[in-house]
């Protein structure tokens, strides 16, 4: 599992027919002390994600391991919202702060 922030949408009004109906998002990828990074990644959303969520996604075999995507051409799946972690005790990242 890896770390990032949605900021963005992907709209693809012709897409193979496996992907119907999932909705797409452009994922931030954050290090793990919550830092910025030039990586993107186009991700299924399968827990309902927004704009400005931190989430954990998962990439290869991996993303195809839900409900939602299993057995489906994707390669990146938001799979979780965080809503805090804290590395050796030191918080990182508090959602409602």
């Amino acid at each position: 599992m890896m770390i990032g922030e949605v900021v963005g949408s992907v709209v693809a009004s012709r897409k193979d027919e496996q992907l119907e109906q999932m909705k797409l998002l452009v994922v931030r990828v954050r290090t793990h002390t919550n830092e910025d990074t030039d990586a993107y990644v186009v991700a299924v959303d399968s827990v309902q994600a927004g704009p400005g969520d931190v989430v954990l996604y998962a990439t290869g075999s991996s993303a195809r391991q839900t409900e939602l995507t299993n057995g489906k051409p994707c390669d990146a799946v938001i799979m979780a919202i965080v809503d805090s972690w804290d590395i050796d005790g030191t918080n990182v990242y508090e959602k409602w702060k």
